[in-house]
């Protein structure tokens, strides 16, 4: 079996280069001569090294991906399929190699990154490939009209740090199974996943052009392939500064826009529910990937009569979170995934104190000796002028909110800029599904419902435009025509 290149934890003399693109096909030198080290979060170390890309690099990126698109969106969907299929099973086939690379380079513990960081994606693609065979490609009679849809162009998708891989695979299998052809920025944070996973497009033979990657800052390649004439439509996974940054960039040349951004998501616990359930329940979404996820659960909604029992299994839950090395198996939480995030989330921490929110327990400090930790902190009494119950944190920080009844807990849920998920308790599955249908959010989860990948992904407000996943997923890339007859 083929072995995914993965950098070595030690610094002296074994530093991954990464610092060839992927266009029309090979791997190619930038154009510009600058590197970015990329940091192991929970050693601090350098264990890689990839490009600085510059416009120049986007030039030559898009180019191949527009000479490439006229055969690529001719090709019958099922052949199309065929090529998604082959790297799903590829991600599956070296889902254990990956989990320990984006342990690496994210920090999440790599059993969940199996689940999570290498499981979503290859679900994604296998996903998309029915997709493109199952879709109605044909179109549909509308009158003296037949309405079809085809593919859009050439996509620009732009990616975070916190989930790399699964998010290219939303946005980049999603485009191929349309017909259209990507070029991928990912985050110069965490990009190794994104390197191994452009490894496997290779090594499949997808044609040249189809798909290619350029690394390199936000502000620089991010921004040249935004506003790139021959990108026709963009997709961006990131925070909402800098969605509305791509936006305005993409309104230039009225460009397709998908954006999906933060969030700050309410856990809705009705006074029927089970309550000691409800709220332990929290944590598995609050906690996931260090609270570096844009769906965490953040806002844990309680009857104000209850807010010290709430206080209390919050205190013994969240202390079980205990955060360590992602590379163990028995780790539940990992570091932040850099300095800079670790002291955004501190700061946060702090303005919750110094706003008069109670500390139930964690706080700034760290038992790691190195790493970007944060432990597991959870503030009660929070209110909703509070800054921590406002923004976005992206960090294992807790706000428990009491509310006086069901009207105040929708108005509170709902009392955010954000509206991207949320989750409902309750012992009765019609009133559960009444408050449901009032929250403003993209997805809602009821009681212990699982979450399901192949449906529709992305927010209300200032979450996002669009959505990502399954046959809404693809619509996304693809433009409507009406042909009269």
């Amino acid at each position: 079996m083929t072995t995914i290149t993965q950098p070595s934890q030690e610094v002296s003399g074994s530093v991954q280069d990464r610092t060839r693109l992927y266009v029309d096909g090979q791997w190619v030198a930038s154009a510009g001569e600058g590197t970015i080290d990329v940091l192991n979060p929970a050693t601090e170390q350098v264990i890689a090294r990839v490009a600085e890309g510059d416009p120049a690099d986007v030039d030559r990126a898009v180019a191949a991906a527009r000479a490439a698109f006229p055969a690529w969106s001719a090709l019958p969907p099922a052949e199309r399929a065929v090529y998604l299929r082959r790297i799903g099973e590829e991600l599956a086939a070296h889902t254990d190699e990956l989990a320990e690379l984006m342990s690496a380079d994210v920090g999440t513990p790599v059993e969940i990154a199996k689940a999570v960081q290498v499981g979503l994606p290859t679900f994604t693609f296998g996903n998309f490939a029915d997709l493109a065979e199952s879709y109605d490609w044909a179109g549909r009679e509308v009158g003296n009209s037949l309405v079809v849809r085809e593919p859009v162009g050439v996509v620009a998708a732009i990616t975070p740090w916190n989930f790399p891989m699964h998010q290219v695979a939303l946005k980049a299998a999603a485009a191929l199974a349309a017909g259209c052809t990507v070029v991928v920025k990912p985050s110069e944070v965490a990009p190794l996943g994104i390197y191994a996973l452009t490894e496997i497009v290779d090594r499949v033979g997808l044609p040249p052009g189809v798909f290619n990657l350029i690394s390199g800052p936000g502000p620089v390649v991010g921004e040249a392939l935004v506003a790139h004439p021959g990108v026709d439509a963009v997709s961006f996974t990131g925070s909402t500064r800098a969605g509305r940054r791509i936006a305005e960039v993409a309104a230039a040349d009225v460009k397709r826009v998908s954006l999906e951004l933060g969030g700050k998501s309410p856990n809705v616990v009705l006074d029927d529910a089970d309550f000691e359930a409800a709220v332990a329940d929290t944590f598995g979404m609050c906690f996931l990937n260090s609270g570096q996820t844009c769906a965490a659960l953040t806002r844990l909604l309680v009857p104000a009569k209850r807010l010290e029992e709430a206080e209390q299994i919050a205190k013994r839950v969240a202390e079980t979170w205990t955060a360590g090395d992602p590379a163990e198996a028995t780790t539940l939480i990992g570091p932040l995934v850099s300095e800079a995030q670790r002291e955004r989330v501190r700061s946060y921490i702090r303005t919750g104190v110094e706003e008069g929110a109670r500390l139930v327990t964690g706080g700034e400090g760290s038992d790691q000796a190195t790493g970007y930790y944060v432990p597991p902190t959870v503030f009660s009494g929070v209110t909703a002028d509070m800054t921590i119950a406002r923004e976005e944190i992206f960090g294992p920080v807790l706000s428990i909110m009491p509310y006086e009844d069901e009207a105040d807990a929708v108005s509170i849920a709902n009392g955010t800029d954000y509206g991207l998920s949320a989750r409902v308790w309750s012992g009765d599955p019609d009133r559960a599904m009444r408050v449901a249908r009032q929250l403003r959010a993209g997805q809602v989860t009821i009681n212990d419902g699982a979450f399901n990948p192949a449906a529709p992904f992305g927010g209300y407000k200032q979450s996002g435009l669009g959505r990502e996943g399954g046959e809404d997923g693809l619509a996304e890339f693809l433009e409507t025509k009406a042909i009269q007859r």
